[in-house]
């Protein structure tokens, strides 16, 4: 959907991206991650034709952008900035009908769209009138997602969406973005700093340091599969946690218990380790019933035979 060749930007002698390559597919979430000043925002920059690349090329839907004019290029792409970057004398309802109205759309489709997106975001519509400064700051995040949203676009590029909000507010707003069905259905770019939020929300991560790719692949791939000392540093710290995150339940399922089911709910085996230690945190149970879609088995386990199953796991990787 999304194929980058080669693209670079130069700033006098400072070279903010250098000859970068990847693609990214249709209804895939890739993540650009790197401390600031990596070059992942010029790049994200460049998809859009807000910055002019030095060199390179780059591809949306087979077309190269540079041979179509901006402002048409733009309609088609959605872009969410971290501080949602509203319009603060707009209304709400105004704010997310700037691209229909750009695109001659009549009041009626409009408004239409404009009450299904926010039903979606879990938002009332006793806010369309109301003005950006009067919602608290994961509102304003969400209408910001609603404006980018509202005209159906294929691609959607985001730029520290979440970076200027509360830990409670963007933990609750990474379980809508990834429950959304109007997400899955986009190629997204998105560009972070945060490593949980990347490997929470990402299906791949381009690691970038000066300008440069270091590694590209699946959160699993980085994690346990670094291609240089650079890539192993900069997870390290939190590295147990994005284990939890990245490893799911079918990925330890023949080392659970092959007892039969005991009461209660459970766990789908495609969710992650996480949540099986959040269930035994939150639920006081003493076993975890997992349910596998394909085999249509359920396996339960306690908490220590779920942690005895991961590091079982985490041995034969070590092994591979």
């Amino acid at each position: 959907m999304i194929k980058v060749e080669k693209l670079s930007k130069h700033f006098g002698k400072i070279k903010a991206v250098n000859g970068i390559s990847f693609e990214v597919k249709e209804h895939e979430n890739l993540i650009l991650l790197g401390t600031s000043g990596c070059g992942k925002t010029t790049t994200l920059k460049m998809i859009n034709r807000l910055i002019e690349p030095s060199g390179g090329d780059i591809f949306i839907g087979g077309k190269n952008i540079f041979e179509q004019q901006p402002e048409v290029l733009r309609r088609g792409i959605g872009y969410v900035l971290q501080n949602n970057g509203l319009f603060p004398h707009y209304t709400v309802a105004q704010n997310i009908a700037v691209v229909p109205q750009l695109l001659k759309w009549d009041k009626k489709r409009t408004e239409k769209r404009v009450s299904e997106l926010l039903e979606k975001l879990h938002l009332s519509t006793d806010y369309l009138n109301a003005y950006p400064n009067e919602l608290s700051g994961g509102q304003q995040q969400r209408i910001g997602l609603a404006r980018a949203l509202v005209a159906d676009p294929p691609v959607l590029l985001m730029d520290e969406p979440f970076g200027a909000l509360d830990n409670v507010t963007r933990s609750k707003i990474h379980a809508e973005f990834k429950a959304l069905d109007e997400l899955k259905r986009k190629t997204i770019i998105m560009v972070t700093h945060d490593v949980q939020e990347a490997f929470e929300l990402g299906d791949r991560i381009c690691l970038m340091d000066k300008g440069k790719i270091v590694q590209e692949g699946t959160p699993t791939e980085l994690l346990f599969n670094p291609e240089n000392r650079f890539v192993k540093s900069f997870l390290q710290e939190q590295r147990l946690q994005l284990e939890f995150k990245t490893i799911r339940m079918y990925d330890i399922w023949k080392w659970l218990p092959t007892q039969p089911p005991k009461g209660g709910a459970g766990l789908a085996a495609d969710t992650s380790f996480w949540s099986g230690l959040e269930y035994f945190k939150f639920e006081a149970a003493e076993t975890i019933n997992i349910s596998h879609k394909e085999s249509h088995e359920i396996r339960s386990a306690s908490f220590e035979q779920l942690m005895s199953a991961f590091y079982q796991y985490k041995k034969q990787l070590a092994h591979e």
